[in-house]
């Protein structure tokens, strides 16, 4: 069994599509033996979304709030002091999306239902939030070949990748790690993977941001709290 530990005992992983969550959060469960919680991406509004059907946005936005509801409330439910739970999203990001995909009718109905199942959902000890440049984002996307993923056209991923940014700008409700993933490969780099491990490890409160530059030279950069620059 693993002896290796980290100090906090629920993680979400953030950031926009394409950018390496899930890869991420079963690297960390594998080597920590943590319990992965993985977005449900498997909601069938999302082609006719993508193809611009109207009335799927509103379709795609309750589907996934819901079932992230659930999955949230059976991390409620885990014995967090016993094993690490890593999920690849954080609910907030729901509200990340609704306010870029619906119009002011749908968001009307989206707002009476959301704070009340937010309540409800606990928060992790520390988030994860990845960036990539537009560029690297549409790589990434194109190489893991999904194929409902096919339509999504660089202006949206562009608005999405901005939406997260001024999201995690003004985020203060737990430790944030903010790392720029553009120069390190930390699925196939064992060493850009540890040197991401140990920036973890470091994160206590506040925001920190982690921006790699290749496998051997990093920038870091602390505060206390939220309203730091990404």
């Amino acid at each position: 069994m693993s002896t290796e530990r980290l100090p906090f005992r629920h993680i979400a992983v953030e950031g926009p599509i394409g950018v390496g969550k899930t890869s991420l959060v079963e690297l960390l469960a594998r080597r920590f033996e943590g319990v992965s919680v993985l977005e449900d991406i498997t909601n069938p509004f999302l082609p006719d979304f993508y193809e611009g059907r109207p009335g799927a946005a509103f379709q795609v936005q309750i589907y996934f709030l819901l079932s992230r509801y659930q999955q949230q409330r059976e991390i409620a439910q885990m014995d967090l002091f016993h094993q690490l739970v890593l999920a690849d999203y954080t609910f907030q990001k729901d509200r990340i999306f609704a306010y870029l995909n619906l119009d002011d009718s749908d968001l009307a109905v989206y707002e009476k239902l959301y704070p009340v199942l937010e309540a409800e959902v606990p928060k992790p000890d520390l988030v994860i939030y990845m960036q990539a440049s537009l560029p690297v984002l549409l790589e990434r996307i194109r190489r893991r070949g999904r194929e409902f993923e096919a339509g999504i056209e660089p202006d949206y991923l562009e608005r999405l990748s901005e939406a997260y940014s001024y999201f995690f700008f003004h985020y203060s409700e737990t430790p944030l790690l903010v790392v720029n993933t553009d120069d390190i490969d930390f699925v196939n780099d064992p060493a850009d993977l540890d040197g991401l491990i140990e920036q973890i490890r470091r994160c206590r409160r506040g925001t920190q941001v982690y921006v790699p530059l290749g496998s051997r030279r990093t920038e870091t950069r602390t505060g206390d709290g939220g309203g730091r620059e990404p």
